[in-house]
């Protein structure tokens, strides 16, 4: 992209600013979104982020990045494997961007050992409702906000620029998808790996399952290497999530493991009758992807088409159950085993992750990150389920509101890119409350973003 181009997109972004109207709420005009909440219709214009999509500089000897903020992830791996780099975490769906992620949190099979995205961000300018572009460090004088930004979902600034830490990483994953035929020796398991970094006497670069009942569920074992030899394709007729019941051993392009879940949106692509073998067939390969996928979603959000044809049938229409939770790992067995005896939703997917260590110069030793409070030390288990099921008549959310609940009661925590119901106390208590009013008071005090419980929970 080069400084020049930058610097232009940055121009472009001030003066969107300047032509929104002093009293109007201040929102990214993007067209497109990995969030699965209803948003407000905005009647005033956006910020044009359009000059900020992708990779400033790559430093190869230092192994870091400046990435705009709008940069997909497609777009910042492009430009790192050539290096023989990658981002620390690497989302699953490529459309996902680095400022996204940074904001609204992101995970993927190596937050076991690197945490989340946010965690090798080294320093990020933020435009702040005030329309200042200020740049945070964990040490600086606005290190408040470099801590804070995690979790605010653009309420508290949006990403202009972020400088990342890379890693090293070799041409190919060699996988080992282990079978279980219960939850509680999957997570002693999952634990054992997560504190060893090994299993059976061999290196674990990547860890995730994948749940389909409660009597047969997996866990994917990834070790890079450098090694040449055959690999397997999930980007056409074959599908990826189904290997993992059928195969004991794999191997994938470095490339192709970090998209393997792309492909078919993890398995969420059957809704649209793509892993059908006689629709697979004629379907155009390039719209075998999760942004495709979306434009399906925006669809249906548009014109009720999934609730109609429900409506045809003497069906009633659905709920969606779109979620990313985190419980303690000693709670993932109580949880996964109410979840499938509960909810009508399978498979499940299953992330272990831990906060960095060391942690970051300057950061909480209690609660580094404040409006996402993990533990450090604490091994999480993120439980991904993205589907539907009938509404309770009478009461909306309901299915959503019972999950809200459990997650509460094992002492967890769910993403917000989704539906949330929660009420205004709980929600403080759960994401930030005061350090949130603080952040809020000081890089916004016009409120010219929205409020964090007003663009979660109400929907504006």
């Amino acid at each position: 992209m080069g400084g020049e181009a930058f610097d232009q997109g940055v121009s472009t972004l001030l003066a969107s600013y300047r032509a929104i109207p002093p009293n109007a709420t201040v929102r990214l005009a993007k067209k497109t979104s990995n969030l699965f909440r209803k948003r407000a219709a905005n009647p005033h214009p956006g910020l044009d982020v359009s000059g900020l999509d992708r990779v400033i500089s790559v430093d190869a000897e230092n192994r870091t990045a400046d990435v705009a903020g709008m940069c997909t992830y497609e777009n910042l791996v492009a430009a790192t494997l050539p290096y023989g780099l990658a981002p620390l975490v690497v989302p699953q769906l490529k459309t996902i961007t680095l400022g996204g992620a940074v904001t609204g949190l992101g995970i993927e099979s190596t937050s076991f050992r690197s945490g989340l995205p946010h965690e090798s961000v080294l320093e990020i300018d933020i435009l702040t409702g005030d329309g200042e572009i200020i740049t945070a460090t964990p040490t600086n004088e606005h290190a408040d906000l470099f801590y804070g930004f995690p979790n605010s979902y653009g309420t508290l600034g949006y990403s202009v620029r972020l400088r990342i830490e890379l890693e090293p990483v070799k041409p190919f994953v060699a996988l080992r998808h282990v079978r279980f035929t219960s939850i509680a020796d999957l997570q002693a398991t999952m634990d054992r790996i997560v504190t060893e970094k090994t299993y059976d006497g061999e290196r674990v670069d990547y860890l995730d399952g994948v749940v389909f009942t409660a009597f047969e569920s997996y866990l994917t074992l990834g070790r890079q290497t450098d090694e040449e030899g055959p690999v397997s394709d999930y980007t056409g007729k074959d599908i990826y999530y189904r290997s993992i019941q059928s195969k004991t051993t794999d191997r994938l392009t470095i490339h192709d493991y970090l998209w393997r879940w792309d492909t078919d949106w993890f398995w969420c692509s059957r809704a649209f009758g793509a892993q059908n073998p006689k629709i697979r067939r004629w379907w155009p390969k390039k719209y075998l992807r999760s942004s495709f996928y979306w434009k399906l979603i925006a669809y249906d959000h548009k014109y009720n088409i999934a609730d109609r044809l429900n409506a045809r049938k003497g069906l009633p229409p659905n709920e969606r159950v779109v979620q990313d939770i985190e419980v303690p790992i000693e709670r993932t067995t109580e949880y996964v085993e109410w979840f499938l005896e509960n909810i009508p939703i399978e498979p499940i997917w299953l992330c272990p992750l831990r906060l960095r260590e060391p942690a970051l110069p300057g950061s909480d030793p209690v609660r580094p990150w404040p409006l996402y409070p993990l533990e450090p030390r604490r091994t999480y288990v993120n439980v991904g389920f993205w589907s539907a099921v009938p509404v309770t008549p009478g009461k909306p959310g309901h299915t959503n509101r019972l999950i809200e609940r459990k997650v509460a009661e094992l002492d967890g925590h769910k993403s917000l890119y989704s539906e949330s119901f929660y009420e205004p106390d709980e929600f403080d208590e759960l994401y930030g409350g005061e350090s949130y009013r603080l952040l809020k008071k000081r890089y916004d005090p016009r409120g010219r973003l929205l409020d964090l419980y007003a663009k979660a929970v109400k929907r504006q």
